[in-house]
């Protein structure tokens, strides 16, 4: 399980398939959960766009083994700053303070 897979819409993921990346476009958050879910054994990380990320909070909060890294990725429509507050809810939790503020 050393694969990587996209999900999100297809002019933001198109282009990681010409880096061996298997691309899932998706058109809302309803097929984004479900793909997520079909795929989530296959694929040691999972990139989705933030536009879809969010949809998936329970199922990763859920989540009880390390693999799939579930990550957000801006998408061609701009960046929502979901990205950088995963990581930085991540690291608090790895950490148990919160980086930025001390």
């Amino acid at each position: 399980m050393d694969k990587i897979a996209v999900v999100g819409d297809i002019d933001s993921i198109y282009g990681f398939a010409s880096i061996g990346f298997d691309t899932y476009p998706v058109e809302s958050e309803t097929e984004t959960l479900s793909t997520v879910r079909k795929i989530w054994q296959d694929y040691a990380v999972i990139y989705v766009t933030e536009a879809y990320f969010g949809v998936l909070s329970e199922d990763i909060d859920k989540k009880d083994a390390p693999l799939p890294v579930i990550t957000p990725i801006p998408g061609v429509r701009g960046n929502t700053g979901e990205g950088v507050a995963s990581v930085k809810r991540f690291v608090e939790q790895a950490v148990g303070s919160d980086i930025l503020f001390g």
